[in-house]
């Protein structure tokens, strides 16, 4: 317990942190693209450990007295920490003090979000610092509102710890159970990534994100609505790729949306992943095996979270065209609207 506690603490800053070094560098046309494909990561990451755990297990379970389960730590371990020593020395601080870019195009990169940034600010009242960022992120109502947003849509995502007992629930044997885990997560993976760079070229928000969950709610309907194994199947499809499609536009929302400041931007971004993330503590009780194989309480859960994160998406963009309107009048000859 102590060992995943620490696990956790050194975990938990990676999601935000990458959320906000790509904010600082990519305009909000461009955001929903980049953070559908770190989010197709986390997918493809997930789509392959069924099969990844399946060879293990087939393969080295007991290899030098260790059980499948060790050697897979041993292997995810190795891999992360490889990859994490490069990053050390690749990933920058800011547009202004990226080693690999020149002079001119550092400062190209700075200007080009100064210029995208509504309401910008040179800095709280503390200066710039991280405590007057918190400050401005907390006292902003709109933070709360996207945290409800995202939240929701965590919740509808509740399924991603338990898709292999979904999946199980078809009545396949457990090597086919985590084989076919994987086809549902690289199709939701691909779909994210399209519709993520839709979302930036429209420079919309609010459709796609009620596209992609109402895609989700048909899937969770028709999950627990039926016993046929190829509709259900299907139905792991639908619920996957919308569910996870509409990540990278809420979380460039906020970037675009709260960024007033470099530490008002990082603080939101920490802060709508910590409430968001805490749904995963209610939703690992939707799942009892006496419900199966339709798990209706957790899929009828699933359809409500997911049509509770349309209305507050809806609710934030009225929000922000009254925001823009103000703007309007105000004529304070920035251009950018929210």
């Amino acid at each position: 317990m102590a060992v995943r506690f620490v696990l956790g603490i050194a975990e938990a800053p990676f999601y935000p942190g990458a959320l906000y070094m790509l904010s600082i560098f990519y305009t909000r046309k461009e955001i929903a693209a980049r953070l559908a494909i770190l989010y197709s990561g986390n997918i493809l990451a997930t789509s392959f450990s069924g099969l990844i755990a399946a060879a293990v297990f087939a393969t080295i379970d007991g290899a030098r007295g260790l059980h499948g389960w060790r050697w897979l730590f041993i292997i995810e371990g190795v891999v992360t920490f490889a990859v994490a020593t490069v990053a050390i020395f690749a990933l920058p601080d800011s547009p202004l003090t990226t080693r690999w870019l020149s002079e001119e195009e550092r400062q190209l990169a700075h200007n080009r979000m100064l210029a995208d940034t509504v309401g910008r600010e040179e800095g709280g009242s503390g200066g710039g610092s991280s405590r007057s960022g918190f400050i401005q992120a907390v006292r902003d109502p709109r933070l709360w509102l996207f945290c409800f947003i995202q939240n929701m849509h965590l919740s509808a995502c509740g399924f991603n710890n338990f898709f292999p007992t979904v999946v199980g629930a078809l009545g396949f044997n457990p090597t086919l159970t985590l084989v076919l885990t994987c086809p549902p997560f690289l199709v939701s993976g691909l779909f994210g990534y399209f519709w993520g760079v839709s979302s930036g070229r429209l420079n919309e928000r609010t459709w796609h994100i009620t596209g992609g969950m109402g895609l989700a709610i048909v899937g969770f309907v028709v999950s627990c609505a039926t016993l046929n194994t190829a509709a259900r199947y299907v139905s792991c499809f639908l619920f996957a790729s919308g569910a996870y499609s509409v990540n990278s536009m809420i979380m460039g929302w906020v970037s675009a949306t709260l960024g007033s400041t470099p530490e008002k931007k990082a603080v939101s971004l920490s802060v709508v992943n910590v409430v968001a993330n805490a749904s995963y503590v209610y939703t690992a009780y939707l799942y009892p095996s006496s419900d199966g194989p339709r798990y209706l309480p957790a899929m009828a859960s699933n359809a409500a979270f997911g049509f509770a994160c349309v209305a507050g998406s809806w609710v934030m963009k009225l929000w922000l065209m009254s925001a823009n309107r103000k703007l309007d009048r105000e004529d304070n000859g920035d251009p950018t609207r929210y």
